[in-house]
């Protein structure tokens, strides 16, 4: 008997979802989105703004796409959920009936509770709206200040140095990201934002933003009482689960919707996915909350299997990440902290010539290869996880480290340096090892030299 699949949201875990449901089932689906009508690729909405791409070009699915799959869509808001009736209540007043309900409502821009944050001029970036937005908001900017030192507020930066805006870029941290890189990759970054010209500042805070004589915004206010004028202020501090609607129902919650390893919440026949999913307890995933867009995806692909009966449990792999700083891209396999756990060792060779670097953590104890990040490189990404998986040695690796090299042909070459680098620092290891010995030697036999 077919069933009625509702999907409230359609970004990539909602519509890889449905995607495969319509593989797997003749079941009926209907995704409800109050942002757009079709599904779009969040994460060029930069190269939109910057005139790389057209509107149309950020969506991975032609029109026809959706009927051909019968997979109908819905331009609305829910506004309560019924689990006890099965029903959705809609903004325009109307109400679906659902026998399997799926929650993929993903993010919204975190608040800072400062002083001004609402004042015309004020924004976020996350979605089509906020890049609308933008547009209206730097027709006639002189300056902007963006706060927040994640990847949002280095992508809203070059947007706005795109359009020959002076920014000045607000970071509390004393490094750009250094909760999650090492001071060296931070330093790298740190360059690159400095050679366009853009005005960083580091360990600085927001503590208010001030009204000009219009209202809207004219300047900001630093936590060491510096005022830093400007008529447009991005908040790119972060985001959080949205997940207003559900926290009316019963569907329990905490920061995100509560879901096991097969995204299951309290109710039967209710599922959540994507940024909006809390894992109910750790080590389902790589966080009990995961923010990115290639776990979302592998969200929908997951819990697709459960809803049409392949009852599959959540593995995400080895954690993987990819990012641009301006011209500089960078690429992470699995976690690379920026200290090392007890027992851990670091090979990092950069680029003398160039901005590009090398990072590979290791066991100190057999050798065992732990992750690797690079910046101004690209790896393969299946090699690299292989390796991982395989607990490839650090010699094995660099024995094969052309193998990841997926750099463009002709591009200079790297790995000899890297393996010199490595085996001095492996000598000068051994030989510091032979001095110490030595002198150990000679402490205990210094009693029995004759004199």
């Amino acid at each position: 008997m077919s069933r009625h699949i509702v999907i409230i949201g359609n970004g990539v875990a909602g519509v890889t979802a449905a995607r495969f449901i319509r593989k797997f089932s003749d079941d009926a689906i209907t995704i409800i989105s109050g942002e757009t009508r079709h599904f779009y690729a969040r994460t060029a909405l930069m190269y939109l703004y910057m005139g790389h791409l057209r509107y149309r070009d950020l969506k991975p699915y032609e029109d026809w796409f959706w009927p051909k799959n019968r997979i109908g869509l819905i331009q609305d808001t829910v506004c309560e959920i019924d689990t006890d009736m099965r029903t959705l209540r809609l903004q325009n007043g109307k109400a679906i009936q659902y026998d399997v309900l799926l929650i993929a409502t993903g993010s919204r821009p975190r608040k800072l509770g400062c002083p001004g944050e609402t004042l015309p001029g004020v924004q976020s970036l996350y979605g089509v709206h906020d890049l609308e937005l933008l547009e209206a908001n730097t027709k006639r900017a002189r300056r902007a200040v963006v706060v927040g030192g994640g990847l949002i507020g280095i992508e809203l930066a070059e947007m706005l140095h795109s359009r020959g805006i002076p920014v000045t870029f607000l970071v509390r941290e004393p490094g750009y990201m250094s909760h999650v890189l090492s001071p060296e990759e931070s330093e790298m970054i740190h360059e690159v934002i400095l050679g366009h010209g853009i005005d960083l500042r580091l360990n600085t805070e927001l503590a208010a933003i001030l009204p000009g004589a219009d209202g809207r915004v004219h300047a900001v206010v630093t936590t060491a009482g510096e005022e830093i004028p400007c008529d447009v202020v991005g908040l790119t501090v972060g985001v959080e689960p949205n997940i207003e609607v559900v926290r009316s129902s019963k569907i329990e919650t905490s920061t995100g919707v509560l879901v096991n390893e097969f995204f299951e919440t309290n109710i039967p026949g209710v599922y959540a996915v994507g940024d909006c999913a809390e894992f109910c307890q750790e080590g389902i995933g790589h966080r009990t909350i995961e923010q990115l867009w290639y776990t979302a995806r592998l969200h929908g692909k997951c819990v697709a299997h459960t809803i049409c009966g392949i009852r599959t449990p959540y593995t995400p792999g080895v954690y993987f990440n990819s990012a641009k700083f301006f011209d500089l891209e960078y690429q992470t396999y699995s976690t690379m902290p920026p200290l090392l756990e007890p027992g851990g060792q670091t090979l990092f060779w950069k680029d003398p010539r160039a901005r590009r670097s090398v990072r590979i953590n290791y066991w100190q104890e057999g050798g065992a290869v732990l992750g690797f990040s690079v910046f101004g490189v690209r790896f393969r990404q299946e090699v690299c996880v292989r390796w991982i998986n395989e607990q490839r040695t650090i010699d094995y690796v660099l024995h094969h480290l052309h193998e990841a090299n997926f750099d463009p042909e002709f591009s200079r070459r790297f790995e000899r340096d890297v393996r010199h680098m490595y085996s001095g620092e492996r000598n000068s290891v051994m030989e510091r090892g032979q001095e110490e010995e030595r002198s150990i030697i000679s402490r205990l036999l210094a009693p029995f030299q004759v004199r």
